[in-house]
């Protein structure tokens, strides 16, 4: 039950940095959300497997500290690598021979 609320405060993180920060033209809206999710169930199995109890603080502040800061490195990158791609394409396509006169 858990691992359900986990990944559905990963969805609200992935949300959040979706909308706070100002790369979501460059992607798709549930790109965040998703990443999120994958994140936060990913820690939170792992800490499951490393021996931290369910119960305990820690494993709530860590998947949720680490999935935030995932997920922000991640809208970050993917807004530079895109917003790059976008221009120099961009020039590429604007170099492009003419269309000749009929």
């Amino acid at each position: 039950m858990e691992l359900l609320f986990i990944t559905l405060a990963g969805a609200v993180i992935g949300l959040a940095v979706r909308y706070l920060l100002p790369n979501r033209h460059t992607h798709g809206a549930a790109l965040m959300p998703a990443i999120g999710v994958i994140v936060s169930a990913a820690f939170w199995v792992g800490l499951t497997w490393a021996g931290l109890k369910w119960d305990g603080g820690w494993i709530w502040v860590i998947t949720l500290l680490g999935t935030a800061a995932i997920t922000v490195v991640t809208d970050l990158i993917v807004g530079r690598v895109r917003t790059t791609h976008d221009a120099k394409l961009l020039a590429t396509l604007s170099k492009a021979s003419p269309i000749p006169a009929r």
